[in-house]
């Protein structure tokens, strides 16, 4: 079991492949080079997957299904990144975490993630059935 405050972290340097800018699909999207809100939102479900990995059996593994995030601040290219995530407690079967991201400046990331452990096998083959594979 899992107790209430347990936090975890993950951290890097964010680098040219996580500013928004990355992620431009066509020539008419134009994003600013700063950390992305896709990757803050990835390194904070990161940490809360850390705090879950003491829980896991063999074979399983857990997934994020609920964000809810608030992005504050722009991050420059190569800055250090890192994020927390906080055990809020049980919801049903369900994790609750408090997620937070920061850099040099402060805080540039706040909010809540549940996560769920799964069977890694059943997770594919449900992701398989659903496109037909």
């Amino acid at each position: 079991m899992l107790e209430i405050g347990t936090t975890a972290e993950a951290a890097y340097i964010a680098d040219d492949d996580d500013m928004a800018s990355a992620f431009c699909l066509a020539e008419q999207d134009v994003f600013p080079q700063v950390f992305s809100t896709a990757r803050m939102i990835g390194l904070m479900e990161t940490a809360g997957a850390r705090a879950l990995r003491p829980l896991l059996q063999p074979g399983q593994l857990s997934v994020g299904v609920l964000v809810n995030i608030k992005h504050l601040a722009a991050t420059p290219n190569h800055a250090q990144v890192s994020a927390q995530a906080t055990f809020l407690g049980m919801e049903g079967k369900l994790y609750k975490f408090k997620i937070e991201a920061f850099d040099p400046g402060g805080k540039i990331g706040e909010g809540e993630h549940t996560r769920a452990i799964i069977s890694e096998e059943r997770l594919m083959q449900g992701a398989k059935a659903r496109v037909g594979r």
